[in-house]
């Protein structure tokens, strides 16, 4: 199943990473239709709006069918024929829609077979594993390269950050009884889990790998739905991660969600090579960025990853992932709590080296107040009011 994401692009990236080619061959990129409602997040949960591809003639009838555009949905599927007054009222869950019955249950079928076909963004999803002790949540995402961090200029021609996950999906369009605006919703099409994730969860989106496949399942004129659900398919072009179950809340909205932790450890970040990198990408994420939603919330990407070992469930994998060694087990390390004393910035668990007078070289103010320090809990802990720094 898929209960959960990230995407944490904004708006005008995520168009950007969206870029396609059209029928002659001419680099395009997407449309957005309501940039505004959009919302990046780090913890997307059912009920939640999110990104989505569409084919343009689904809005205009004259319109080219291999035209794509981007819109904001709501996620869990309200089907047209629905009539009560609240959507909310709905008695099932429509979040996922299982490959297997989704030409049989009235609430997909129909708009399938219209051809309302939709790519599902997002820099990957999460999975909880079921064990003795729990539930166990892991991010899984498509492999990256390792220049991943590098999203270049506006005017670049190729996007060169972060691959986002395009998983199928069906949408529907709901009239309120009562009139009002056309309410837009979507479900994500779930298949039985591929070998290497199957040991999370026994099922997994259905997960559209390359811009063909994509095409093919957006463009509902040309690509008939017998022929697009071919497509459906398990993939095995998937990379993962354990993360903190920090993440099971839906309220928890920080790079702390998607960061990877060392399995047997305490739960809560500790100090690891990979905290002190998803503080580096916070940092570059916020330096000189013009776009004040995407200040908002710091971008997901990654400086050190690259083709995934053959081991993808290793400690190994972290260790390669984050383009480093593992640190000896005996380096002791001391946390700082962070955050913005105006609610600007993001509470986060930062592990550093050392003594914490010696471990930051440089802050910033918080948008609405200076950057300042003071005692907090106990002496090897300190609560700083910035929103970003860096490490050395």
């Amino acid at each position: 199943m898929c209960g959960r994401t990230a995407c944490s692009l904004g708006a005008d990236n995520l168009r950007r990473a969206c870029a396609y080619r059209d029928r002659v061959g001419q680099r395009r990129q997407p449309e957005w239709i309501r940039a505004e409602r959009y919302q990046p997040s780090y913890n997307k949960g059912p009920q939640s709006s999110g990104p989505v591809l569409l084919s343009r003639r689904h809005l205009q009838q004259d319109a080219d069918s291999s035209e794509r555009v981007l819109m904001d949905m709501r996620w869990g599927l309200v089907p047209s024929w629905f009539n009560k007054d609240d959507p909310s009222k709905m008695q099932f869950n429509t979040s996922n829609c299982r490959s297997d019955t989704m030409l049989k249950k009235s609430s997909y079928k129909g708009p399938l077979l219209k051809g309302k076909r939709c790519v599902v963004l997002a820099d990957g999803f999460y999975e909880w594993q079921q064990h003795s002790g729990g539930k166990q949540p892991y991010f899984i995402y498509f492999p990256q390269s390792k220049d991943a961090m590098a999203e270049g200029k506006d005017g670049d021609e190729e996007w060169r950050g972060w691959r986002l996950l395009t998983m199928a999906g069906i949408f529907d369009c709901w009239e309120p009884p009562a009139g009002g605006e056309t309410l837009y919703t979507y479900t994500i099409i779930t298949v039985d889990a591929s070998k290497d994730v199957s040991f999370i969860h026994h099922r997994m989106p259905a997960i559209l790998d390359g811009d063909e496949a994509i095409r093919k399942w957006l463009d509902f004129a040309e690509v008939p739905t017998q022929e697009a659900v071919k497509l459906i398919q398990p993939t095995e072009n998937v990379v993962f991660h354990p993360v903190s179950t920090f993440v099971n809340s839906v309220r928890n909205n920080t790079p702390e969600c998607v960061a990877p932790i060392e399995l047997g450890a305490q739960k809560e970040v500790k100090a690891t090579p990979t905290s002190n990198a998803m503080l580096s990408w916070l940092k570059s994420s916020q330096e000189g960025s013009p776009q004040k939603k995407e200040n908002d919330l710091p971008r997901w990407k990654s400086q050190f990853i690259h083709s995934p070992s053959p081991k993808k469930t290793s400690a190994g994998l972290l260790q390669q992932w984050l383009g480093k060694e593992a640190e000896p087990a005996a380096k002791k390390r001391k946390v700082l709590a962070l955050s913005c004393a105006d609610g600007s910035g993001y509470n986060l668990l930062a592990s550093l080296p050392g003594s914490p007078d010696k471990a930051l070289r440089s802050t910033s103010a918080c948008r609405g107040g200076v950057a300042s320090a003071s005692d907090h809990i106990h002496s090897s802990r300190l609560l700083f009011s910035f929103p970003f720094f860096f490490v050395y």
